[in-house]
């Protein structure tokens, strides 16, 4: 019986969210192609037999530019020194490059860390094979991993890996549980994703979501209400993200719904507003306020 704790540490856009949703078998957590998509420490359950393994979900470490960004940092490194193991995760296809020599030289001796190898779908054996080399130089690792989150090649080989890195110990959560997020977190994250497929430029991450409300998912009412508050750093950014028409918005909200209502098993009423909190991402009290 062993129980434990791996973070997902790595640069932005490396795959990481993608990586857990196919290490759980379900989505836990969203994915887009916008950097810093991930902003918080997301904790997802993997069970075997009697083993439980806990994969953390950390931001991408970056040159912070904004309060926000050294917030996320700070969050990803912290979970460095709090699990059991690490998995330090690379783009197989870009290839090394110095941040991730600066992130590899902040692992910690005294943690195993297993270096994953993503996105192999989009490049050939011999440059993985190049790349699996020249990650040798970075730190030494437990064991080198290539996998495709999108495709599923690896994942299995992954979980053994790190299943036998866990020590002893019983399990924390429930068999059925995926994932510990509040479902204010989980409903602010799902709009959250999908204005991020549909802005561009500097809009998606002057984006985030609170959920004001959750009506009826205690009670046996045959529809959850939800209000929630999209804030946007300038009024150019509240235009683009309502649309003419407010047809952004309601397109957002269609599908945002969909995925909650799918998520809850209940039909969703889901309200959108939009407001400008100028320059959030650089006030402590309005990250505060919205939760980082």
């Amino acid at each position: 019986m062993s129980f434990g704790f791996v973070a997902l540490y790595g640069r932005p856009n490396v795959g990481k969210s993608t990586l857990v949703n196919a290490l759980v078998g379900e989505k836990v957590a969203i994915t887009s192609g916008v950097a810093q998509t991930t902003r918080s420490a997301i904790r997802a359950v993997v069970n075997r037999e009697d083993d439980q393994l806990v994969l953390v979900d950390t931001p991408g470490v970056h040159k912070p530019v904004t309060l926000l960004g050294e917030r996320l940092n700070d969050v990803a490194r912290r979970q460095l020194g709090e699990v059991d193991a690490v998995c330090f995760v690379v783009d197989a296809d870009a290839g090394l490059g110095r941040g991730d020599e600066m992130l590899a030289a902040w692992l910690p001796a005294s943690t195993p860390a297993v270096c994953v190898l993503n996105k192999t779908d989009l490049c050939d054996p011999g440059r993985i094979a190049a790349q699996v080399e020249a990650s040798t130089r970075l730190h030494e690792f437990a064991a080198w991993v290539p996998v495709s989150a999108v495709s599923g090649d690896g994942v299995g080989l992954l979980l053994d890996e790190l299943f036998a890195l866990l020590p002893a110990g019983e399990s924390m959560f429930p068999a059925e549980m995926t994932t510990d997020q509040s479902d204010r977190h989980l409903v602010s994250e799902l709009v959250r994703e999908q204005l991020l497929h549909r802005t561009r430029e500097e809009v998606p991450h002057s984006i985030a979501v609170l959920v004001e409300e959750i009506e009826g998912l205690d009670t046996d009412d045959d529809v959850v209400r939800i209000e929630a508050t999209v804030y946007v750093e300038r009024e150019s950014q509240k235009g683009i993200v309502i649309g003419k028409g407010g047809a952004m918005l309601k397109e957002v909200g269609t599908h945002a719904r969909e995925q909650i209502e799918a998520l809850f098993g209940r039909r969703v009423h889901l309200a959108l507003r939009v407001k400008v909190s100028p320059s959030w991402q650089r006030r402590a009290d309005a990250l505060s306020r919205l939760g980082y």
